[in-house]
């Protein structure tokens, strides 16, 4: 299956640039797989969707400031003659880079990152961020990542990244970055920090909905994923079966992966909220031979395409992806109908739908 079949014209006035207020008062594309019935509400009236007994799944990951600015340091030994200056100090300021870190890996103090401009960064050099604050790099690696080594534990990094980095909202948001915008990068309920990037789809939950909804028997399990190239890398293969789909951190507890095998054996929904949701839960119940899950806590490099047979999700909550991305293979894999999917997409461009992270959602039934 080529990648220029989920291709779809947006006009760049549709992407989203702020969050709406109130989160839920932003429309809901309501699409049914079954009858391609389409309807036009808004996300309050999700209420009117979901039913008692439904158990709703969200991501509770939690996104750290992720995008850290430093400067190259140099000593006289280091090979990189390019960026050597004249000075009497043995360390040069060399240039300034940005490091966005995507997640640690199993050596202690060794994170996998990208780099801007990554052309220089050269093995040995090291990357100071604040007084306290700096790595060395140590590879490249085929990806177009590089693995990085800091003086501290993982704990420690992300804390330090919380001091002095930068919330990592993404590039098509093009308005001047206000803490307040910022703050909304953030789902109602995140809790487990270690996402670079939000799970969206639960921007438009509010404490006030979450309470009706529980007021109405809907039920709540979480999973983890901590968002990272997985989700976001785009595909630049010309056959999506030719993509790499990189692994992201996901954890299940005893107690949720419970909650959802219950409601299975019970007949009873799980509604998926986003992608990060599907992916972590069927990616488990992959390794099962029922239509069950299990508790987990490891990788998982689930990459849904068409064709893919889901054992656990019945409906899913997502908002509008990006062209040619994963994320809308996934959603096309749900539908059960490539050609559906996209004529939705073009029903939301026509009527004007609000695009990708801060824009607005769609509920497959």
């Amino acid at each position: 299956m080529k990648t220029s079949e989920f291709d779809y014209n947006l006009p760049t006035e549709l992407i989203a640039q702020t969050p709406l207020e109130p989160r839920d008062s932003s429309r809901l594309m309501v699409v049914g797989r079954s009858d391609k019935e389409i309807k036009h509400q808004h996300f309050y009236d999700i209420i009117n969707y979901l039913q008692a007994g439904d158990v709703l799944v969200w991501n509770s990951s939690k996104v750290f400031k992720a995008r850290l600015f430093g400067e190259l340091m140099m000593d006289e030994n280091t090979a990189n003659v390019e960026l050597r200056e004249k000075s009497t100090d043995k360390i040069l300021n060399a240039a300034k880079v940005e490091i966005f870190l995507i997640r640690p890996m199993e050596n202690f103090g060794v994170w996998k990152v990208l780099a801007k401009p990554g052309r220089k960064l050269r093995l040995g050099l090291k990357v100071v961020f604040a007084d306290d604050f700096s790595a060395e790099v140590m590879t490249k690696e085929t990806d177009g990542t590089f693995l990085m080594q800091f003086n501290d534990d993982d704990a420690t990094v992300r804390a330090k990244a919380n001091q002095y980095g930068e919330v990592p909202t993404p590039p098509y948001i093009k308005i001047d970055q206000s803490a307040e915008l910022k703050n909304r990068y953030q789902t109602v309920y995140a809790k487990e920090e270690g996402s670079v990037a939000a799970p969206t789809a639960g921007f438009h939950f509010t404490p006030e909905l979450i309470e009706k909804l529980e007021q109405k028997g809907v039920q709540f399990a979480e999973v983890t994923l901590h968002v990272g190239l997985g989700t976001f890398l785009p595909v630049k293969t010309d056959d999506i079966e030719d993509h790499k789909m990189h692994a992201e951190w996901v954890e299940l507890t005893d107690k949720n992966a419970h909650l959802i095998n219950i409601a299975k054996q019970e007949g009873r929904r799980v509604v998926a909220v986003g992608t990060t949701t599907v992916r972590t839960l069927e990616g488990i119940a992959m390794q099962m031979e029922d239509n069950l899950v299990r508790p987990f806590q490891g990788d998982i490099n689930m990459f849904i395409t068409p064709g893919f047979k889901f054992k656990i999700i019945d409906a899913l909550i997502t908002n509008f992806h990006l062209p040619k991305s994963t994320l809308l293979m996934l959603v096309c894999a749900f539908a059960q109908d490539k050609d559906f999917m996209l004529k939705c997409y073009e029903e939301a461009v026509k009527e004007k739908y609000r695009f990708f992270s801060f824009g607005d959602a769609m509920l497959i039934k």
